[in-house]
């Protein structure tokens, strides 16, 4: 079911730590790595442009775009590099991927080809002296690459239990059947977590979830919990019980989002664990 990752790199640390998320899940899969690196054709346009142009003392004139267009190639270079010794130190299957374009785009066009997107919840321009955070390029993959996403955080943890959030939608079920699938292949015990006040709601659903795991030898425990979904599964996770969440990507209607806000973006950004999305 995942035999291809692709995992963005852009030689941030939370890049780093993405690329060690991705190494250890195709340890567990037997799946191989795709290293992706994308020049932003936006570095060479506009204010970026000028800026990295005053960085390297040079005028920041057309003339000039050859000098750091060959710049930006040594860095991913490096970059790149630098991913293919983890891959062949940790014994996994790797293949890297040069791209210039915009981010998210690429990212989109190359997951097509993978079973699993695993980026950082945050990344990096090219920038000579100091990184910028591209809030959306997560939200944007997610919601747009066809393919579960896992958005990951600044600091590791190997991950010995999961976490999933049902709500019944089709994107959690969809979810749900990816939990099945990773935790009955290697044995993760799974905490599935219901965020609702309607007791007869909840109690629905833990018969869905029955039915779904009563094929499974999976160690699985079915937790009920109220509040703001979002803050409530957040909560959850920071009590350190899990050190994965696995949930359905944007699964409320369009007049629930305008008026409560994005439980999927809040969990995004907020967890302290990656967060593996389907839609």
């Amino acid at each position: 079911m995942v035999k291809k990752i692709l995992v963005p790199t852009d030689g941030s640390e939370y890049g780093k730590t993405a690329i060690k998320y991705a190494i250890y899940m195709a340890q567990k899969l037997n799946a191989t790595l795709y290293g992706l690196h994308v020049i932003d054709i936006n570095i060479i346009q506009g204010p970026v442009f000028t800026e990295v142009c005053g960085t390297m003392g040079i005028p920041a004139t057309p003339e000039y775009f050859p000098q750091v267009e060959q710049r930006l190639h040594e860095q991913a270079d490096t970059i790149l590099a630098a991913f293919k010794k983890s891959c062949e130190e940790a014994q996994v299957s790797a293949e890297t991927i040069k791209e210039m374009g915009i981010i998210e785009r690429v990212i989109i066009e190359e997951g097509k080809k993978t079973d699993l997107i695993i980026l950082a919840k945050r990344g990096e321009h090219f920038h000579l002296t100091k990184g910028a955070i591209i809030g959306s390029t997560a939200e944007t993959v997610v919601r747009n690459a066809g393919k579960p996403v896992m958005v990951t955080p600044f600091n590791y943890r190997e991950i010995e239990s999961v976490g999933l959030a049902y709500d019944g939608s089709p994107p959690s079920k969809n979810a749900l059947q990816l939990a099945i699938f990773l935790c009955d292949q290697l044995s993760w015990p799974l905490t599935t977590v219901i965020v609702t006040e309607d007791q007869n709601y909840a109690s629905q659903l833990s018969n869905q979830l029955e039915e779904a795991f009563e094929s499974f030898q999976i160690n699985e425990t079915t937790v009920i919990l109220s509040g703001h979904e979002g803050k409530t599964l957040v909560k959850f996770l920071e009590e350190g019980s899990v050190e994965l969440l696995i949930m359905g990507a944007y699964g409320h209607n369009l007049l629930r989002r305008l008026l409560g806000g994005s439980t999927t973006s809040y969990v995004i950004r907020h967890s302290p664990v990656p967060v593996l999305l389907t839609r």
